[in-house]
């Protein structure tokens, strides 16, 4: 038996980190994509610079799943150090591609797999005598070789190689050289597989994005200039892009002068207070990190929070605690993002589900922080933030007008308008703001992370404190109607039970739904968009007699939350959890809701077979 499939299938890189196959391998994904084919390809790369194992993962799907599926239909195993895992991943009927220069023992194989072997170094060895150029070029001629026996466009291939090489014409012709290298001899000597790749329709206007730089856009478009940020993984590129962008947006076109600021700074904790001061000065200011940074940029979150200034914090989520594995990905900051600072906090996050939402709620946390003023956090992962995705165009109304909140004038002091930098005046728990300098004599109030009155005057007086701390609730409930509402999905015929989920996990969330749909074993589904939770949230869980929480941590943290914000009773609310750092797949969580649910004698369909 193999595997026979027609744009829809799961190929897989295993190759060795430092070698040159990242190129090549998007050159893979981006050909299929090209041909109008939906492609969602994800990089497992390891922290150090080069010599351990990284995988490549391209999942094609007409369909247009995007999200991991399990499983893989199609190895290219270029590692000898995880042969034996990569091997045991494939599926059965499925293919294995891989170097036969070297003989291997039977025993390294598996009956059930369908085994492809080329002599790629022996071929590169012919021909290239420059060590380097052998490991490079070897890593085209496999992806000519696949474009062969996948059945791709040549042509288009070749033209993303043109792209990819334009301006430096003495690399384009040996690249697209050792393409048809590898054409040529899969056409001449290799059989042919199952899987092919026929030209469709189905990505239509999506582009292919990748989410760190969506999201620095969405700064842009947002207002931001000021961005203050200490290298990290996995969030550094977006603040690389961010500077990228401002020098094409914000950049005057007469004087050639920088309408921006993005400072390295010494530290996470340095880059916060940069932030914070901007934001007070009245600009626009963020900064992007990871746990590790959130957890050095705790005490000044705290001051942001009660004196209420306007920060805005993005966290490209990584797995911990500690170092923990800095290029694998989970949801595990929910809860130290959610209650950061010592003392009773309590923040605002965002969970964009793929690079458009990314754009979207990157520009919308800047009118929250103003809104609110307070620090709002942007929760997404490495799985959004450094793969490219498939996701619906960027779109930006012109006529949108950014929202900064109770700020008082010149004129509104001028006019003995009522100030209180505390004071409450309509009951919403946001009070007023100057910004600097916006009155001579009027307006001025002192900033401190220190207890005080509503007139910004020191205090310790305990009553004082509490009507603060009361204050800061009830702004924070004011805050459920203006962050991103839930979004719902229910099941055909609605049904007792119910999923919650939230970003990254959403694209597998998709197709999981449908195939327990397909066994008579529907939810309702809810995708989460923002903490504090909208009653929509509570009035689901409630809604339910029960409710299974997907997220990709050990600890259950939006459970957690949701348990103590809403007070829901625990037994309600039943833990799927991910966490190896791989993203979350669609068996994965088909499997764990489709077996709980049998558990609660939710009997899936059967086929019956009919005699005459």
């Amino acid at each position: 038996m193999k595997l026979e499939a027609v744009n829809d299938f799961v190929v897989k890189f295993a190759n060795v980190n430092g070698s040159g196959s990242a190129s090549a391998n998007t050159l893979f994904a981006k050909s299929i994509l090209r041909m109008g084919v939906p492609v969602s390809p994800r990089n497992i790369f390891p922290s150090n610079i080069q010599g351990l194992p990284t995988w490549y993962e391209v999942r094609v799907s007409e369909q247009g799943w995007l999200g991991r599926r399990g499983g893989v239909d199609l190895m290219v195993a270029m590692n000898p150090q995880t042969w034996e895992k990569d091997v045991a991943e494939v599926e059965k009927g499925g293919y294995l591609f891989y170097d036969c220069t070297k003989p291997l023992a039977k025993d390294k194989f598996r009956d059930d797999v369908q085994v492809i072997g080329m002599p790629l170094m022996e071929i590169c060895n012919a021909t290239y005598t420059d060590p380097r150029q052998r490991q490079l070029f070897k890593n085209i001629i496999y992806v000519g070789a696949l474009a062969q026996l996948l059945d791709l466009d040549i042509a288009e291939v070749e033209k993303l190689v043109g792209e990819q090489y334009k301006g430096k014409e003495k690399l384009l012709e040996p690249n697209i050289k050792a393409l048809h290298m590898g054409l040529d001899y899969a056409r001449d000597h290799l059989p042919a597989i199952g899987l092919t790749v026929k030209r469709s329709d189905r990505v239509g206007n999506r582009i292919f994005l990748e989410g760190n730089s969506a999201a620095a856009l969405g700064c842009v478009y947002g207002g931001a200039t000021v961005a203050a940020w200490y290298p990290i993984t996995p969030s550094s590129s977006m603040a690389e892009a961010f500077a990228k962008h401002c020098r094409k947006f914000r950049t005057d076109p007469d004087s050639s002068k920088a309408r921006y600021a993005v400072v390295q700074a010494e530290d996470e904790l340095a880059s916060i207070g940069i932030v914070i001061g901007a934001a007070w000065n009245g600009a626009r200011a963020f900064t992007c990190t990871s746990g590790p940074g959130i957890s050095l940029m705790s005490e000044f979150i705290g001051l942001a929070y009660f004196a209420e200034i306007p920060a805005v914090i993005f966290d490209v989520q990584r797995a911990g605690p500690s170092t923990g594995m800095p290029t694998r990905t989970q949801q595990s900051d929910v809860l130290s993002c959610a209650y950061a600072s010592h003392g009773d906090t309590k923040h605002v996050l965002l969970f964009p589900e793929d690079p458009k939402e990314g754009f979207e709620m990157a520009a919308t946390s800047f009118d929250l922080a103003d809104r609110l003023q307070t620090p709002v956090f942007v929760l997404y992962d490495l799985d959004i933030g450094m793969n490219e995705r498939l996701c619906e165009p960027l779109s930006w109304d012109d006529s949108r007008r950014y929202d900064r909140g109770k700020v008082l004038s010149y004129q509104d002091l001028e006019a003995g308008k009522r100030f209180g930098r505390y004071l409450d005046l309509d009951g919403d728990g946001i009070t007023w703001r100057t910004y600097p300098g916006t009155h001579p004599k009027r307006g001025s109030f002192f900033t401190r992370g220190t207890s005080r009155d509503r007139y910004a005057r020191y205090t310790e007086e305990g009553s004082a404190y509490v009507d603060n701390m009361q204050r800061l609730l009830k702004k924070f409930e004011t805050a459920k109607e203006l962050v991103p509402a839930p979004i719902l999905r229910k099941s055909g015929k609605g049904s007792r039970f119910g999923v919650i989920y939230y970003g990254s996990t959403a694209a597998a969330m998709d197709e999981a739904l449908v195939l327990l749909e397909g066994e008579a074993m529907a939810v309702d589904a809810m995708r989460v968009r923002a903490f504090p939770f909208a009653d929509t949230v509570l009035d689901f869980a409630n809604s339910h007699d029960h409710v299974f929480v997907v997220e990709q941590n050990r600890d259950a943290q939006l459970r957690t939350l949701l348990i103590a914000e809403g007070m829901l009773p625990p037994e309600k609310l039943t833990p799927v959890l991910h966490y190896d750092g791989t993203p979350i797949t669609a068996r994965f969580i088909h499997k764990e809701i489709a077996q709980r649910l049998s558990a609660f004698n939710v009997t899936p369909m059967r086929k019956t077979v009919s005699g005459d």
